[in-house]
């Protein structure tokens, strides 16, 4: 009897154990696809058809046309996945409209002035006035679709 309630004071402890290690392994593999994301926006680098923005040139920045500003960080593993949709996408439509990043890090001012709490979040700048607004990962015919509006 007594073995009996130690075994079932352990249950409770081995399955704790099991969850901490499925989310250690699920963030290794997320960790790992994040890094293949960046490296295949490392190896376009020369040919990089988004802009990168900073807190200076915000403002004229998206004072003019349609900008897509991504808010994002190196650190954030869904940026990392966000990033190849939209060097895809500016490479597709960038004569129509100006695809950007901010580093939400490096210019935390911009990120608070439009109330960015996510990343990556994408704010849609018509004339200089946010339009729309996407939280997370978005695929590029979403971005696009929204980007064809304001045109």
């Amino acid at each position: 009897m007594a073995q009996e309630k130690q075994k079932q004071s352990l249950k409770p402890l081995i399955a704790a154990v099991a969850v901490i290690a499925v989310a250690f392994l699920a963030f290794f593999i997320i960790d790992n696809a994040g890094s293949a994301g960046a490296a295949y926006v490392a190896a376009e680098d020369e040919s990089r058809y988004t802009t990168d923005l900073d807190t200076e040139g915000f403002d004229e920045a998206i004072a003019n046309g349609v900008v897509l500003v991504d808010f994002w960080a190196t650190w954030c593993p869904p940026c990392r996945v966000q990033g190849p949709i939209l060097e895809d996408l500016a490479k597709e439509i960038g004569h129509l409209a100006s695809i950007t990043k901010l580093d939400v890090d490096d210019h935390g001012s911009i990120a608070s002035r439009f109330g960015v709490r996510s990343i990556p979040t994408l704010i849609l700048f018509s004339d200089g006035e946010p339009v729309e607004r996407f939280v997370g990962v978005q695929q590029k015919e979403t971005l696009k679709a929204a980007i064809e509006k304001y045109l």
